[in-house]
């Protein structure tokens, strides 16, 4: 947090310093990453990550969409960039990065999306990708059930003030749950460590990991918290 000394601001923990939630994801056929938020660019280069085949969005907040335009260099790599996102996500990418829609910036090097509107489950690769619409305060947004051989392998929820009965019996028993635990006290738009810890109790995953994560949580906190249940942190690496 910018001008803050507060516990985690100050801490010496690397894992306490946070960069905007996203995730990447990387299969035997194609790899995706998950919003691209304004550290983008610092993510990619940190995580060395070379190769990027999509991009799926969550909703158009600020901290998920701003660095959009890093995506040029894997556009670049492979031609075009497909890019995933409901029709109000994608009315609010083609407003806010015109330029890049607009089909008349079309030199080498120049990011060229490729739209595609998510209005169910798609695939990218052999990864069925199924979307979780949850409430974000007055808004609703994507969360993403990742699957595989039908197998139920994880899902994100990076922003969710709360999660339908519906959605909690889509992903019942994945293996692992990504979740937005903001901090312990309640927020208006976004899940609490309760509120999270009550959802993952729903959903009964085999591990729970805590995402979109304020400076009112230290990681030190993870050892107050159930032996199945992680605060997660940058760089974090899961295989399955």
């Amino acid at each position: 947090m910018i001008g803050c000394d507060c516990e985690v601001c100050r801490s010496a923990d690397p894992r306490d310093q946070r960069l905007r939630s996203s995730i990447y994801v990387e299969t035997p056929e194609c790899s995706w990453v998950v919003d691209t938020g304004p550290d983008f660019r610092t993510q990619a280069l940190r995580q060395n990550i070379r190769r990027l085949d999509a991009v799926v969005f969550t909703h158009s907040h600020t901290d998920h969409i701003m660095g959009f335009d890093d995506l040029r260099r894997f556009s670049y790599a492979r031609g075009s960039m497909p890019v995933y996102a409901s029709a109000a996500t994608m009315r609010d990418l083609e407003r806010v990065f015109e330029f890049a829609f607009n089909g008349l910036n079309r030199f080498p090097g120049y990011l060229q999306p490729e739209p595609h509107l998510v209005t169910g489950p798609f695939t990218l690769g052999g990864t069925v990708i199924v979307p979780l619409p949850v409430p974000h305060g007055n808004a609703t947004v994507n969360g993403y059930l990742f699957t595989r051989d039908g197998v139920a392998l994880a899902a994100y929820l990076s922003d969710a003030s709360g999660v339908p009965d519906a959605i909690a019996q889509q992903i019942s028993g994945v293996k692992i749950l990504i979740i937005d635990a903001l901090r312990p006290k309640p927020h208006p738009t976004h899940l609490s460590v309760a509120g999270a810890l009550a959802v993952a109790a729903r959903v009964r995953p085999d591990t729970t990991y805590f995402t979109h994560i304020a400076h009112e949580l230290p990681q030190a906190a993870e050892a107050g918290l159930p032996s199945d249940t992680y605060v997660a942190y940058d760089g974090l690496t899961l295989s399955l």
